[in-house]
Formats: structure tokens, C-alpha cells, sequence
């Protein structure tokens, strides 16, 4: 299938086309790996065999020969008994409809269906699938173009209406994640699509989830792989990864710097009635400054003598001792 290259404009980092989910065709890659059913092939095969020669055993033992008669006798018989033999692996349910219409879900191991009035439409695998798609040269609300590959993790929870509710399942799931995220990415400005990943990955899982629904699906988790920007656009996005880094780090230290004003407002509140804490605060800085430098502290006697009262000097007293 066809897949489109990046222009001259993309990044180098972009994967290649074969990774890409295509643009147009009748079918998504679903990247679905599908187990070898070799064993429940030959089980049918066994069955009818045996069914076969079971017949002819018996004609041979009432008319003493095998006629035409009797080969298509075995042959129907053998067929009819294929059809109603059925191997479902542990990881698949089968979808029986009687008449048409919706029976039961049996499996795994072996089922058993009524000749011409029963049958299994398909057999529903329950294991988590893993579908790639991506979305490219798709416009973002500022009008830039954009490549995007994401890919979606999900399970089959309800086999009768990934049967009946959808024709083709795995391949309803890859178109309707890219028509989601190219709604997604039309929503979004370029700087929000290219820096919040991780919130285009929780709208795009919370929208299919609920599209999804419906059909019997349960959406995993969707993760972005890759997001590429025009090549002549990527200096201003890093500009401008910059400037958000430093806006945030001017705002950090205003806030801080608010925080700091409110404790030197509430100390100032404490020391404003109490002239001889402050001072004994005073002191205790200058103290703190000249043991750093290793010098000396000189106290003025005039300084000192302010300290008259006993129980303020008892308190200067313990503060140098604590020092």
C-alpha cells in the first residue's frame, strides 16, 4: 500500500513511510499478528475423514460394496459434521448466529453447531491489539502543518458487538483514531500540540473510548509517537521553549520573593514593640556575619550600655552562649 513521504520541510526524525499509516484505500494496517490456526484446520480436516470412512464402513457392511450412492452419502455427511465441529483458540470467542440471528458466544475449546441452521460468523480475538496511524500534514489552529504517528492499545470486551455492530472492527478502530487526531491536532495551537503531549494523548484515549464503546471495544491507552514540525519552524519553537523556561523561573523566584516579604513583614510585626529584642537580633546578625569572615565584632560602650535591664542582659548572656 502507498504511503506519503515527508516533504523537504519535515524532520530527519520522522519514520519511514512504511511505519506511517496511510492516507487512502480501502483498509488501515491494523498491525494485528494473527496465530497459526494449522492445528484447528486439521482437526476439521480429521473430522471429516474420519466421518467419511465412518460411513462407508457402514455401507460396505449393509450393501457389501461402496457405489456412487455411498461416496456422496459420506461426502455430505462428512461435511455436515465438519461444519459443526469447531476448534476456538483460548484467546478467541466464537460468534454462533441460528437463522440469521444473534445465538450465543461460545469458546474457547471445542463448539459444537447445529448442521444448516447454525453457524460462527468470525472468530473474535480478545487479545490487546496494538494499531498504528498517524495523521499527516494536517493543520493546527494557527494554520501549521504538522505530521503526527500515535498508536492505540486495545481489546475486544464484548465479541457480540465487534460481530454485530461494526462489519470490520479492526480496521473501524485505526480510521476512527485518525479522524480523531486530526480533529485533535485542528483544535490545538502548534506550540500546544509540540509541548503537551501527554494531555493530546488523554483527550485522544478519552474520545475513542467513548466512540469505541459502542462496537464493544475498550481503549487501553493511546501514546504519540512522533510529532514533526516544519524544518524552518523548529528555531522558533525553541525560542520559545526557552522564554516558557524562564517565565517560569522568573515567576518561581517573584513568588518566593512574595513569601520572604510576608515573613520579614510578620517579623517586623514581633520586633516593632520590643526595642531590646531587636536589638539583641541586631547583635546576633553581626555576629553571624563576623564568624563567616573570621574577624572580630568591636560592640560601642554606648551600644552596650543600652542593655540596663538584668533580664535583657541575661538573654543577651544565653544568646552568646548558644553562638
Amino acid at each position: 500500500m502507498t504511503r506519503k513521504k515527508h516533504g523537504a520541510d519535515a524532520s530527519s526524525s520522522s519514520p519511514s513511510p512504511q511505519e506511517r499509516a496511510p492516507q487512502t484505500g480501502a483498509r488501515l494496517e491494523t498491525g494485528r499478528n494473527r496465530t497459526s490456526r494449522n492445528g484447528a484446520v486439521a482437526f476439521t480436516i480429521i473430522v471429516f475423514a474420519a466421518v467419511c470412512a465412518l460411513v462407508l464402513a457402514c455401507a460396505q457392511a449393509l450393501a457389501g460394496s461402496i457405489g456412487l450412492a455411498a461416496l456422496v452419502i459420506a461426502a455430505v455427511v462428512g461435511a455436515l459434521a465438519a461444519s459443526s465441529v469447531h476448534i476456538v483458540m483460548e484467546w478467541e470467542r466464537a460468534v454462533v448466529m441460528r437463522f440469521g440471528r444473534f445465538n450465543r458466544v461460545a469458546g474457547p475449546g471445542i463448539v459444537f453447531t447445529w448442521p444448516v441452521i447454525e453457524f460462527y460468523t468470525v472468530r473474535i480475538d480478545q487479545r490487546v491489539a496494538a494499531t498504528y496511524f498517524g495523521a499527516e500534514e494536517t493543520l493546527t489552529s494557527d494554520l501549521v502543518p504538522v505530521n503526527v504517528d500515535a498508536v492505540v492499545f486495545w481489546m475486544v470486551f464484548s465479541p457480540k458487538k465487534a460481530a454485530t455492530e461494526v462489519e470490520d472492527y479492526a480496521s473501524a478502530v485505526a480510521w476512527m483514531a485518525q479522524a480523531t487526531l486530526r480533529a485533535a491536532i485542528g483544535r490545538a495551537s502548534l506550540a500546544e500540540v509540540a509541548c503537551r503531549r501527554d494531555q493530546l494523548d488523554a483527550e485522544l484515549k478519552e474520545v475513542l473510548e467513548a466512540k469505541l464503546d459502542g462496537w464493544g471495544i475498550d481503549v487501553i491507552d493511546v501514546e504519540v509517537r512522533d510529532i514533526v514540525v516544519p524544518r524552518e519552524l523548529q528555531p522558533a519553537m525553541a525560542a520559545a521553549a526557552v522564554a516558557a523556561r524562564e517565565r517560569d523561573a522568573r515567576m518561581t523566584l517573584a513568588e518566593a520573593e512574595a513569601d520572604i516579604s510576608d515573613m520579614l513583614k510578620d517579623a517586623s510585626a514581633n520586633y516593632e514593640g520590643d526595642p531590646e529584642a531587636m536589638r539583641l537580633r541586631t547583635m546576633h546578625l553581626a555576629y553571624e556575619a563576623v564568624k563567616q569572615s573570621g574577624g572580630t565584632l568591636v560592640i560601642p560602650s554606648a551600644f552596650s550600655e543600652g542593655f540596663t535591664d538584668p533580664d535583657t542582659a541575661e538573654a543577651l548572656a544565653k544568646a552568646a552562649k548558644q553562638s
